[in-house]
């Protein structure tokens, strides 16, 4: 029945340095929608964002900062990744290195974004 992710929630200590990083980091695109809430969009998803303490009902029974670990694809050569997150003085955790996506083999780095959230962005073999 489900086709697609259409937005999660990212609870932050900073909206504005959560922006600021992926905005800057990622690519990401920052809008504004509902009575000044932020959100980051890229492609057909985005990631809502909560700053802790103040947050939008209904919530995670337990929102947290740094409490998130995803995967994000990307169409660019991982090699053009890894030297973009050095310029912007990111710290690669792990990678590259072999993992398995939702539909085939992918090659990621791991990195955290300003809260210690894990964000891993992933090439598909076909596009490495």
């Amino acid at each position: 029945m489900i086709v697609r992710i259409d937005h999660l929630v990212l609870t932050v200590a900073s909206i504005a340095a959560t922006c600021d990083f992926y905005s800057r980091v990622l690519g990401m695109e920052v809008v504004t929608f509902a009575g000044g809430r932020k959100a980051l969009s890229f492609g057909a998803q985005k990631f809502n964002l909560h700053e802790v303490g103040h947050e939008f009902d209904p919530k995670a029974r337990r929102p947290t900062a740094g409490s998130a670990d995803f995967c994000l694809i990307t169409e660019t050569l991982l090699d053009a990744v890894v030297a973009h997150l050095a310029a912007q003085n990111v710290v690669i955790e792990e990678g590259p290195v072999d993992r398995t996506g939702a539909t085939g083999p992918i090659r990621s780095v791991y990195f955290r974004d300003p809260d210690g959230n894990l964000v891993e962005v992933s090439t598909y073999a076909a596009s490495a």
